[in-house]
């Protein structure tokens, strides 16, 4: 056997013995077992025919005392630099003067925008101001419209009724007048009830024609006989003014005079 030999520097410090003999020991006990599990290997597939005694001899074998090596010395690694941060890019004056007259120009931007709003908002006021006062014109207009109505109504219902007032005394004065006669003669007083002093009353009704004349006259109530044939004879020497009734003129029954009789 060939040997090598390994210069190594000598060890910090020296293992204990019993850690050497453990190492042989367990050396020792790994190729036994190695060797019977080969051999049960081999029984397992191909038994032979007859069985041989075999003699298994182990023998110690004393190994040389491994050789300890010291521990890697500890390296210390070396101290990462943390990552250096970006450079801040400073813009060229080309840049920056845009970059000042890009935010000027969203500037003037907005308040071109505010100002536009604040335009509408203005006009739409206005726009509400202005029809909040054509409504209340209209309403006014309306109003002094329908005042006017009610006051033409009311002029036109006093004009009736004054004129129906007027046609009525017009009609009035008419019918007075229709009884009022346009010649009247008083009846010759009896000369027996004058020797006699007798004084009384006596009513004649008749009927005033279509021409003022009196037809059928007729003493009612109580007249004194002395009294009726001059009262009869009076009442037919009356002329009245005719009654009109839409432009003609018509009769009138039942017209009544009262003659009386008094001496003085």
């Amino acid at each position: 056997m060939s040997s090598m030999t390994l210069e190594m520097p000598a060890p910090r410090l020296a293992w204990p013995a019993w850690r050497e003999h453990g190492l042989a020991i367990g050396v020792a006990i790994a190729l036994h077992a190695g060797l019977a599990y080969v051999l049960l290997h081999l029984a397992h597939q191909a038994p032979l025919p007859t069985p041989l005694a075999t003699v298994l001899t182990t023998e110690l074998i004393s190994l040389p005392a491994p050789v300890v090596q010291p521990p890697a010395p500890v390296v210390a690694e070396p101290a990462v630099a943390p990552p250096a941060e970006a450079p801040v890019e400073v813009p060229a004056p080309e840049q920056a003067d845009l970059a000042f007259k890009r935010a000027e120009q969203a500037r003037e931007e907005q308040a071109l925008r505010l100002q536009r709003e604040r335009q509408q908002r203005r006009a739409e006021a206005q726009r509400q101001e202005r029809l909040a006062r054509e409504e209340a014109a209209r309403q006014a207009q309306l109003e002094a419209q329908q005042l006017a109505e009610a006051r033409r109504l009311e002029a036109e219902r006093v004009a009736a009724a004054n004129a129906a007032a007027a046609a009525a005394r017009a009609e009035a004065q008419t019918a007075s007048r229709q009884y009022l006669p346009i010649a009247k003669q008083a009846p010759d007083y009896p000369a027996k009830a004058l020797e006699r002093k007798i004084e009384g009353e006596c009513t004649v009704a008749y009927t005033v024609n279509a021409t003022g004349r009196v037809e059928d006259p007729q003493v009612v109530g109580n007249c004194h006989p002395f009294f009726v044939k001059p009262s009869l004879a009076a009442a037919r020497t009356f002329r009245y003014q005719p009654r009109v009734v839409n432009g003609q003129a018509v009769a009138v029954a039942n017209v009544k005079n009262t003659f009386s009789y008094r001496i003085e």
